[in-house]
């Protein structure tokens, strides 16, 4: 290796090593536990344990959901469940493909309704339901959003009094006043940086998943009207509406004579 390569290779040396001890500075153990300590126990005694196993488990949404393209799938699957019911029938919709989980439960919902009572009773359970799983993960990162900073506040506290209590030895005032700076920033950088546009992000997502989901199901229920209803009309009904059939022209001539 030439003279130049070492030169050059001591030299990124000597800058990564000097960008470390730029960054270990803003890392302080304390600090941290403090702030991701603390914001953790609280939002754990909030929200419980399965809505935070809940709320983490939202974060691969974040990167891989497309509620736009589910929207326009759900569309795709309607109509094709409407094909099936109107070239078949209506108990054979379960049979349809589609990716979507909301649909494969509605049509074997749609499959074995008895009627479309029954249909949207489902239906408007289960959107119920998912909107609440929803506002719960969601519930959860405003609860970090809301006790980052003010655990970040408790550190600084707690770095201020340490400081002020170690005056007369100057050694410890400098780990006391980065506790005190430190936790500060965590909490800022932990409930706005992080937990609030997470939280935001699963809230558009939630928005638009349970839209679409609610007009796939506003389409199958007018699908179950007509199918389900239809079929079920009472005998007497159907009497009533033969009986109301106006004469053919014959029989009033006949009559008539």
């Amino acid at each position: 290796m030439s003279g130049n390569g070492l030169l050059t290779n001591f030299g990124l040396f000597g800058e990564t090593m000097f960008l470390l001890d730029q960054i270990a500075r803003y890392i302080d153990p304390v600090a941290i536990g403090i702030v991701f300590g603390g914001t953790l126990f609280v939002t754990l005694f909030r929200a419980g344990w399965i809505d935070s196993g809940r709320a983490l488990s939202a974060l691969g949404l974040i990167f891989r959901a497309d509620p736009h393209a589910d929207a326009a799938a759900a569309r795709v699957s309607v109509s094709r469940i409407r094909e099936l019911a109107e070239v078949r029938s209506i108990s054979c919709v379960d049979r349809v493909e589609t990716a979507q989980r909301f649909l494969l439960r509605a049509a074997r919902e749609l499959s074995d309704a008895r009627n479309s009572a029954d249909f949207v009773r489902w239906a408007t359970d289960e959107i119920d339901a998912r909107r609440i799983r929803h506002q719960a993960a969601i519930s959860v990162w405003r609860s970090v959003a809301e006790a980052a900073p003010a655990m970040g506040m408790v550190g600084t506290i707690i770095g201020l009094v340490q400081m002020f209590a170690h005056m007369d030895d100057p050694a410890q005032i400098g780990p006391a006043m980065a506790v005190a700076m430190l936790t500060t920033l965590y909490g800022v950088i932990l409930g706005s940086g992080i937990a609030t546009p997470i939280g935001g992000r699963l809230q558009s997502l939630s928005e638009t998943e349970l839209a679409w989901q609610t007009a796939a199901y506003k389409q199958l229920e007018l699908l179950a009207r007509e199918e389900l209803d239809g079929m079920h009309m009472p005998r007497t009904t159907q009497q009533a509406a033969r009986i109301v059939q106006p004469l053919p022209q014959s029989a009033r001539l006949r009559n008539v004579g």
